[in-house]
């Protein structure tokens, strides 16, 4: 018999195995962090499942999501990445990867890493909320909120707290897994 899962994870095995394998898993690799900002950011308007389905052309497009390599780039490359069927080719959301990894950098340069600074804001512990149902999950919060308004404040973009909230979901940093879910206690950091 199939384990229960969260609802969202549908059947498509892409997703089952997103849900499965990586959603809501405590993350605190700095360059996955910032692979996973970006592709959220890249979400924006869109369902997860086109990304997700897309990110191996973003691993390759942007260069393994190396901050430093996507920091440097110029117009030749905004250009290159705008032709670049594997990814979602929208101007202003490849130019705010360019800017989010220039603040990226910026930020981990001053506090250190960019995950001590995401986990600081809950203490260094996943948020575990205890949601019976879909309808219980909240688009965003007050952690989003405060998230999202210091990110922009540091120079980052498309990190509105709806995209936010969605990131800290998929990084682990909040359990919103249901509780029938088999992967809620999996997740609890």
């Amino acid at each position: 018999m199939a384990p229960k899962r969260c609802p969202w994870a549908g059947t498509d095995p892409d997703y089952v195995r997103y849900h499965d394998e990586e959603w809501g898993m405590p993350l605190r690799d700095d360059r996955a962090l910032f692979e996973l900002l970006v592709l959220e950011g890249s979400q924006a308007g869109l369902s997860w499942i086109t990304i997700l389905k897309r990110r191996e052309g973003y691993r390759r497009a942007f260069e393994g999501f190396d901050p430093e390599r996507i920091a440097r780039y110029g117009p030749a490359d905004e250009a290159r990445l705008l032709a670049d069927p594997g990814i979602v080719r929208n101007r202003l959301k490849v130019g705010s990867a360019v800017r989010n990894a220039r603040a990226f950098l910026a930020l981990r340069e001053e506090r250190g890493s960019f995950s001590d600074y995401l986990w600081g804001f809950t203490e260094g512990r996943s948020v575990v909320n205890r949601w019976k149902s879909m309808s219980e999950v909240p688009a965003r919060t007050d952690l989003s909120d405060r998230i999202s308004e210091d990110l922009k404040r540091r120079g980052f973009n498309f990190v509105g707290s709806v995209i936010i909230y969605a990131f800290l979901q998929s990084a682990g940093l909040v359990n919103d897994h249901l509780v029938s879910c088999f992967r809620w206690k999996e997740c609890q950091g």
